[in-house]
């Protein structure tokens, strides 16, 4: 009985010890309501504008160099953005399938998962098992735990620089394979493209480069494979996404701003800005590990951690600084430097020898993260019902008419309208010259939301659809109405 206790014990021993099973473990936690529209309540509004450049693909032009929203009034909805790969694997699985919002869900999911398989990698390449495992356990807790399954671009993009940094690092130790440095090219060209924010942890390179055990050939074909990999993303947002602004007069993407402005408002919008690094990105107790990671590298004079940190903090700090407020008020702009922050993480939890303990502590930090973070696998009443809009204007209208909402800046109401047109506030509603502009522009009907991103105003036109949710006004050629 005791050798088959021994010899069931041991691959369940060995399964528990192996990162994938974790990896994929919480791969399928997240695949809770991954079905289930993009109508949490953190950045709805983020994700919908994802949706209506993949569903734009699919319905009226697949040219992946003209993206286009669905509030952009009578104009076309063609604007600059982020490049659009990740809207563009939606679409060809929509091309596939059918259109469903749910497949950015799930392809975030699946390529963060490999990004976050490839940070243990790395990490155990240059420090050690016992490090990478600590430090993907907390990255696994961390805000990537909700927004890997989320519509957006962020860990999507991190997880192709991660694993560019992978192959980089490969080539460095092996440049005969120039396949390595292939690879680094494409995956890196991707995290770019996707985000370009994100190619701020490239500059972890910087110690390959100055080390003197690496070839002055390895050197410069690396440095010029990369200048290479930057020319596409410096031509597409320096130079395609102002002329596609300028071009069909459509403004949407935040391209930044001066870095001194920014700078000020970091300063100014301190204490929201701190918070970003300590609640949003991996939450207290893991902070709290992080500083004693810093501390000790410090009185160990590590050079490897000191440097990794001051290289990538002083890359993403210029990143903070062009964000500015956004910065500040906006929790995923912190996704990628967690990937360091669990690093020096892993090395504070580290200190502690007794293995129980910091199994303890690892769960308690997992815990920590799931609790403040599992509201974002459910969606509120009020909120659901924004599903039901396409159906209601579907009623009484067609696809091709122009609608105004309520939401204010919050294009999230008009996506799931699958209708085009403009959002506004109240207050721009209520302005009886500017309605009657926009009605000469082609608007047919005005909705109001009553709960979710609108409160209600009566309108002074014919009252088409009502429910508690919302109302829809018919205001096509009623341009002597008044509103209340």
């Amino acid at each position: 009985m005791n050798f088959i206790l021994e010899r069931l014990r041991n691959p369940v021993n060995n399964l528990l010890l192996d990162i994938r099973f974790w990896i994929l473990l919480f791969f399928i936690i997240r695949l809770h309501g991954i079905t289930r529209p993009p109508l949490e309540f953190a950045h709805n509004w983020r994700q919908t504008t994802v949706c209506m450049v993949a569903r734009n693909f699919l319905e009226i032009d697949a040219n992946i160099f003209y993206p286009r929203l669905d509030i952009a009034g009578e104009k076309t909805g063609i604007t600059g953005m982020e490049f659009p790969i990740f809207n563009y694997l939606i679409y060809t699985v929509s091309k596939i399938f059918g259109y469903e919002h749910w497949y950015g869900r799930l392809i975030n999911l699946i390529v963060s998962s490999f990004g976050i398989w490839f940070f243990f990698k790395l990490i155990q390449k240059y420090f050690n098992l016992e490090i990478a495992k600590y430090a993907t356990f907390i990255l696994l807790f961390s805000i990537w735990f909700s927004y890997s399954r989320k519509i957006m671009p962020d860990t999507f993009s991190m997880s192709f620089i991660i694993a560019a940094l992978y192959y980089g690092t490969n080539y460095f130790e092996n440049s005969s394979k120039n396949i390595n440095l292939f690879i680094y090219f494409i995956l890196g060209s991707i995290g770019i493209l996707s985000k370009l924010s994100s190619a701020y942890l490239l500059s972890i390179f910087i110690l390959l480069i100055l080390n003197n055990q690496h070839s002055i050939r390895t050197k410069f074909n690396f440095i010029l494979t990369s200048i290479l990999m930057l020319i596409f993303p410096a031509i597409w947002y320096f130079y395609w996404v102002p002329h596609l602004v300028q071009s069909y007069g459509f403004w949407h993407f935040f391209m930044g701003k001066p870095l001194v402005e920014g700078f000020n408002e970091i300063i100014l919008y301190w204490s929201d800005s701190l918070k970003k690094f300590y609640s949003s990105g991996i939450k207290y107790i893991a902070f709290v590990f992080f500083i004693l990671g810093i501390l000790q590298a410090i009185y160990d004079k590590n050079k490897t951690y000191l440097c990794v940190l001051a290289i990538s903090f002083c890359s993403f700090f210029i990143i903070m600084c062009k964000s500015g407020w956004t910065f500040a008020h906006h929790e995923y702009y912190i996704i990628p430097f967690v990937p360091v922050m669990c690093l020096l993480a892993a090395y504070g939890l580290s200190l502690i020898k007794n293995n129980l303990y910091i199994y303890l502590i690892l769960i308690i930090i997992g815990f920590e993260g799931f609790i403040n973070q599992k509201h974002d696998f459910r969606i509120k009443e009020n909120f659901a019902k924004l599903e039901n809009l396409e159906n209601s204007l579907d009623s009484f209208s067609i696809k091709s008419e122009l609608i105004m909402i309520n939401s204010g800046l919050f294009p999230t109401p008009m996506y799931f309208a699958h209708r085009k047109g403009w959002v506004e506030t109240n207050e721009k509603i209520m302005e009886k010259e500017y309605l009657e502009a926009a009605i000469k522009l082609g608007l047919k009907y005005v909705v109001i939301l009553k709960r979710a991103l609108g409160t209600e105003i009566k309108l002074d036109y014919p009252c088409v659809f009502n429910n508690e949710d919302y109302a829809i006004y018919r205001v096509a050629n009623s341009i002597s109405g008044n509103t209340n």
